[in-house]
């Protein structure tokens, strides 16, 4: 191409030069070097007025280097007369970072664009943003260019029996991506979720003469001794999976239990004959096999007395009563980011009979107090509710998702137990675990263990568009038996020897997306072609 030239950084020197080998040029020359303090030089050697300049620089281990290489050299392009400045960044560094975590957290996603238009860019060219809406930082045009075309492309031609497979995602804010990916292949999908078991270790009792709950809520209210709470907490969660048979006949009798506060115990309530029960409720419609959304009920997990077979009711009504959708959802435990079985010690109670192995023999002492131990620190409303952020918040920063370091870090924690769960059908079929990026490995291997273990399946992939493989992650993942095949791209630079160590990895080419967006650009055409899928 004339007119154009393609300047490198020092992060992705590979991908630039198969860029160019595509585009039949060769890189533009720069000189590039460092001061003894760190400070970063550069020098354009070669002419570039009137001409379309395009800077390829993505993120690398020392991703604040390559930041301020990229907007040094976007300056002295733009002091050498450059008709247009495109800065090309396969992965856009900082992309994590495009909202408030915290009331005094900053958005260094904006920052960066901010810097990035000081500097002189006229255009930006990256691929799956983690956050699209961070286009919206730039006062630029920017082009996401999306790697789910190759991908799709790579699924179709080397997984055996894809069309039979499942996306799963493995967490919720992954789920636009995976369905995406679901609609091209026309596959089904799923998804994987974790959330942490927040078991009160001291008891109700530690919320008691905190001067913070109502005067209505007395100790009655959290040892169950005078009030009938734990039984309308059970009313309020009735199953219809199971129950313990009740006759229609006990039913009959007379109460042997007085209402106490007001509340009539679970054992006088009545119960609706056969006829009794309504034929519109949503408990008695069945649904259709294969869904692989959770049931819409909020009815959950124990058996209930309103069990259609528990009080024998005919089998038309019971085949009726059946959602097959609940068969799809299956949950483990989680501990230091694997799955354990359910018999399995919880961290929890380690660390509350440690701390009572540790007491005096005194009047507070094992002897005397057979009880858990209540930390003081803890013994406030204000400071457990401090303690877990709320998940419904109602706007604010409290809104913003957890990413995946924050993740990773309670995943890790050996205190904390969290509950894995898996919705949809992935027996016996390839399971596809899709996301835009793999920097740390707990969240993939968990979601991997427990698609295999509780969910059946025979074979997994790992992909993602970038693969950053922080630390050790890429070798956690090549000794995971449950995972087959790591499949990311080259927007990200992996280093040879481990790229040679590791058998499971395969990296995808990206350069030919990146040189037809440049090409296109240069020429003024359409990139509309780019996002379609294409197959051989």
């Amino acid at each position: 191409m004339r007119r154009v030239k393609i300047f490198s950084g020092s992060s992705h020197p590979l991908l630039v030069e198969s860029i160019c080998e595509r585009l039949g040029t060769s890189p533009a020359k720069a000189e590039l070097k460092k001061f003894s303090n760190g400070e970063t030089s550069i020098s354009i050697e070669t002419s570039i007025r009137e001409q379309d300049v395009f800077i390829v620089q993505s993120g690398s281990r020392k991703i604040n280097d390559s930041v301020m290489e990229l907007l040094i050299m976007i300056s002295a392009c733009k002091s050498g007369s450059a008709k247009s400045i495109t800065a090309v960044m396969p992965y856009f560094p900082y992309s994590r970072q495009s909202k408030k975590k915290s009331h005094r957290g900053a958005i260094t996603a904006r920052l960066f664009a901010n810097l990035l238009s000081v500097a002189g860019v006229h255009h930006v060219i990256t691929v799956d943003l983690h956050a699209p809406p961070t286009q919206g930082f730039f006062g630029q045009p920017v082009d996401n260019l999306h790697a789910e075309p190759l991908i799709a492309r790579w699924i179709r031609n080397n997984v055996p029996e894809w069309k039979e497979a499942v996306v799963v995602s493995k967490n919720p804010g992954g789920t636009k991506r995976v369905t995406s990916m679901a609609d091209a292949l026309k596959l089904n999908f799923g998804m994987v979720t974790t959330d942490r078991r927040r078991t009160d270790v001291h008891g109700g009792n530690s919320l008691m003469n905190s001067g913070f709950l109502p005067p209505r809520m007395t100790q009655s209210t959290f040892d169950g001794s005078h009030d009938n709470a734990a039984e309308r907490d059970a009313e309020t969660q009735i199953d219809a999976t199971s129950a313990p048979e009740v006759d229609f006949q006990q039913r009959s009798q007379p109460r042997s239990r007085t209402q106490v506060n007001g509340h009539v115990p679970l054992s006088q309530l009545p119960i609706r004959t056969p006829h009794d029960i309504p034929r519109s409720s949503p408990l008695v419609q069945s649904t259709r096999l294969g869904s692989a959304s959770p049931p819409t009920s909020t009815f959950t997990s124990h058996q209930s007395i309103a069990s259609p077979r528990g009080l024998g009711l005919p089998n038309d009504v019971v085949e009726e009563y059946t959602d097959e959708r609940a068969r799809e959802v299956i949950t483990g435990r989680l501990i230091q980011g694997h799955l354990v079985d359910d018999d399995f010690p919880s961290p929890l109670l380690s660390t509350m009979s440690g701390s009572l192995a540790t007491l005096p023999d005194t009047g507070l002492g094992s002897s005397h107090y057979d009880g858990p131990v209540a930390d003081p620190m803890t013994s406030s409303v204000i400071s457990n509710m401090s303690a877990f952020p709320s998940d419904h918040a109602l706007g604010g920063t409290a809104d913003a998702r957890d990413e995946s370091d924050e993740e990773e870090a309670g995943l890790k924690n050996p205190e904390v137990e969290r509950t894995i769960t898996l919705v949809g059908n992935v027996k016996d079929r390839v399971v596809l675990i899709i996301d835009d990026l793999i920097d740390q490995c707990g969240s993939w291997i968990a979601a991997a263990e427990t698609v295999v273990k509780r969910g059946g399946a025979k074979k997994v992939y790992c992909i993602a568009t970038h693969g950053l493989f922080g630390h050790d992650s890429l070798e956690k993942m090549e000794e995971c038996r449950c995972i087959d095949y790591i499949v990311v791209t080259n927007t990200y630079p992996i280093e040879p020897e481990r790229m040679r160590a590791c058998k499971k990895l395969v990296v995808l080419d990206i350069s030919k997306l990146i040189s037809e967006a440049i090409r296109r650009n240069h020429y003024g055409e359409s990139i509309s072609a780019l996002f379609q899928h294409y197959q051989d």
